[in-house]
């Protein structure tokens, strides 16, 4: 592993009308059930921030630390969820006695168009508990209450919370983190290449059942819509569903992981940060596993309202 990651290669282009209009750049590696390396364009080695394609990792600390949670609670956990009234009565549901006031994450809109525009409509303001990260915050605390850690100042990267999550995401990666920063809700961020992050999606499918890492890809595919939602844009979601079995989860920053078991994991960064790209991107390495996403990985590129191009992986 490096100590910076040097950026990829071409692997995705925009065509409209028949004419190449954008192209984008990255980084993917392609995994094989045993977990050995089968295909790569760019920088795989490189450390990245996963965003929150971390979450699933961070969720497997917390289960190590003591938390306590049944499996609809650690999907809300490992989401980036929506907003959408089913996600708020999930993350109220990990908060359990605890306040609300107490998430760390700041104020924010739900994603989904329409659970936001309800809001509105209703007079709420951005509140903590709508931003998608606020399972994630909530489990933290939960773990924090559990073993008698203080609620204030669980986002420090030094606060036992934080190391335990640590200790989880460096185990399933298989490498130390290269840097800690801060994502966007505010907790710390740890980066890993994207074989690392590769590798713990392998393992969190290919784990013993009952275990931490097991109990964790379980919830997420029992659970889809808690992921990531039932709007269009709930891509985790709508690929677990699809395709039963597979473990989704993108991040910012064109960031998206994927694992698959008896077949193997991909994970990819994109470059300028896209999400758009990210779904033939991923088509395209499981492709290399033998595994079809079939017309899933479609990105209409529209016109007028109509159909006039694609986004299409050239990897």
């Amino acid at each position: 592993m490096s100590d910076r990651y040097l950026g990829g290669e071409p692997l995705a282009e925009v065509v409209r009308s028949g004419f190449v209009e954008s192209r984008h750049s990255g980084s993917v590696v392609v995994l094989d059930a045993d977990g050995e390396v089968t295909a790569w364009a760019g920088d795989v080695l490189g450390p990245v921030f996963p965003r929150s394609s971390n979450k699933p990792m961070q969720a497997v600390g917390m289960l190590a630390a003591g938390l306590v949670a049944a499996p609809a609670e650690l999907a809300i956990i490992s989401a980036s969820h929506r907003g959408q009234p089913v996600h708020l009565d999930a993350v109220r549901g990990v908060l359990g006695p605890l306040p609300v006031t107490a998430l760390g994450c700041p104020p924010d809109y739900p994603l989904s168009d329409d659970a936001r525009d309800d809001l509105v409509r209703a007079g709420a303001s951005r509140q903590p508990l709508f931003m998608n990260c606020s399972g994630k915050h909530a489990g933290m605390l939960r773990t924090c209450a559990a073993n008698g850690w203080p609620l204030a100042g669980y986002l420090d990267p030094a606060h036992p919370v934080q190391v335990a999550i640590r200790h989880g995401v460096e185990s399933l990666a298989g490498e130390p983190a290269a840097a800690v920063g801060v994502d966007g809700c505010g907790a710390p961020l740890l980066a890993v290449s994207l074989r690392g992050l590769a590798a713990a999606f392998l393992r969190l499918v290919s784990a013993a059942p009952g275990t931490a890492e097991r109990r964790v890809a379980d919830a997420m595919r029992a659970h889809p819509e808690l992921v990531s939602g039932t709007d269009p844009d709930g891509h985790d979601t709508h690929l677990m569903r699809a395709f039963p079995g597979l473990l989704s989860k993108v991040g910012a920053e064109g960031i998206l992981a994927v694992a698959v078991p008896g077949v193997g994991a991909v994970a990819l960064k994109i470059d300028d940060g896209a999400a758009r790209p990210r779904l033939p991107v991923l088509g395209a390495g499981l492709s290399r596993l033998g595994f079809s996403l079939g017309t899933y990985v479609d990105m209409p590129v529209l016109g007028g309202g109509s159909r006039v191009g694609s986004v299409r992986a050239v990897w």
